[in-house]
């Protein structure tokens, strides 16, 4: 803290060279120029808040509709910034961009095995969600942040390279893939070396408040990745955290990754909330909190 009381942070915010530098997705900047940069302490204003809430595993319908009042109530202000996290039951979900045919198998035999299906009007093509798997959905008001659709998906794609290196694996961008890929096996026609997905990003912005957002394999069962051609792109392989660590990594400790990534790289103050105020905000019963009525 400061002496005046307001909480002191480095600039750029740290672990964040693309924030940084506003540099190209995957241009890449030497170490050593963000180490000079990050040497020099300035007292900035207090980040903002972001309140956070764990809502468990919980159906994908019922989240979708969920974040659909949120975003109602934070384009009037009367809820806060909001980063959900969640799991969900066995679910396949098409974005409103995505092709019926990459779904590999018919909607009938997905019920029979216990799999929902879901268009959706986030962007993106097809992906799987369930048990597992880490899914973050912020609610933001980017009027307050960044208005660019570009910078917010390669922002939330950064959140996730941070995770996952906090666990010591090393995760990129793939140009022209949204998401986020770790070095694969040798496979393809050619044998040469697929990169694997690690995370998963579909959005949707109206009047620049978010919905939807990323999904992380944690301990996914990930053969049900064989259900799709995921994101429309073939031969591409889905992979998890515990895969590429050969251990077990429990939900708290990948919540807390995520977390902490989206954290440095929005420059947000995660500021933990309770069912409580949950109710409130979808009742309208919280007092505005600043967000612009337009």
């Amino acid at each position: 803290m400061g002496s005046n009381g307001r909480r002191l942070r480095l600039r750029p915010r740290p672990s964040n060279p693309l924030l940084a530098t506003e540099k190209l997705p995957g241009e890449t900047i030497s170490p050593n120029v963000v180490a000079e940069r990050c040497q020099t302490h300035e007292e900035l204003p207090p980040m903002k808040d972001c309140r956070t809430l764990d809502l468990g595993r919980i159906a994908y319908g019922e989240a979708a509709a969920l974040q659909q009042r949120l975003v109602a109530a934070r384009k009037i202000g009367a809820a806060p910034d909001l980063l959900l996290f969640c799991e969900h039951p066995h679910v396949i979900t098409l974005g409103r961009n995505g092709k019926r045919e990459h779904l590999r198998v018919s909607e009938d035999l997905l019920r029979q095995n216990g799999v929902e299906f879901h268009p959706t009007n986030r962007g993106g093509d097809i992906t799987y969600h369930g048990p597992g798997q880490i899914v973050g959905y912020p609610v933001l008001d980017l009027n307050g942040i960044r208005r660019d659709v570009v910078w917010y998906v390669r922002q939330l794609e950064q959140s996730m390279i941070e995770a996952a290196s906090s666990f010591g694996i090393r995760a990129f961008r793939v140009p022209g893939r949204t998401g986020v890929w770790v070095g694969g096996s040798a496979g393809g026609d050619a044998g040469a070396v697929c990169e694997e997905k690690l995370g998963a990003i579909g959005v949707h912005i109206s009047r620049w408040v978010t919905s939807h957002g990323f999904a992380c394999n944690v301990s996914t069962d990930l053969r049900f990745f064989d259900l799709i051609t995921p994101c429309g792109i073939a031969g591409c392989r889905a992979t998890s955290l515990e895969k590429l660590l050969g251990r077990p990594v429990s939900r708290a400790d990948a919540i807390a990754g995520l977390s902490s990534g989206f954290s440095d790289t929005f420059g947000l103050g995660l500021v933990p909330a309770d069912a409580a105020e949950l109710a409130g905000w979808l009742a309208g019963e919280a007092q505005p909190v600043g967000a612009p009525v337009y």
